[in-house]
């Protein structure tokens, strides 16, 4: 006998996890890190924009920046291990002369 399929009051509410929780939790922080930005950025009174008064002034800011720059790091290196086929022997060597020099 066929199933009677369940009305939109009789389906299961979604199970929230702990991970949602932190999931909006981390939203919460990113708007409140956002709006901390936006309003810097639309105050009038600053005529040059200081990064390094938003990294220090807007607690947690700074984490996040350093954080997403080392995740997006990874990315960088992958798209440049990708690309290295592509590039002309005197493009590699030049690559390679800026290692050199960093050692």
């Amino acid at each position: 006998m066929p199933r009677k399929q369940a009305t939109s009051e009789e389906q299961e509410e979604p199970v929230h996890s702990i991970e949602d929780g932190v999931a909006e939790t981390e939203i919460e922080n990113l708007n409140r890190l956002l709006a901390a930005v936006l309003t810097y950025l639309s105050d009038d009174e600053v005529e040059e924009i200081d990064i390094e008064y938003l990294l220090t002034n807007t607690e947690g800011l700074r984490d996040w920046w350093e954080n997403y720059r080392e995740s997006n790091r990874k990315l960088i290196e992958d798209e440049i291990k990708k690309s290295l086929g592509d590039l002309s022997l005197k493009e590699l060597e030049r690559i390679h002369e800026k290692i050199k020099e960093k050692e």
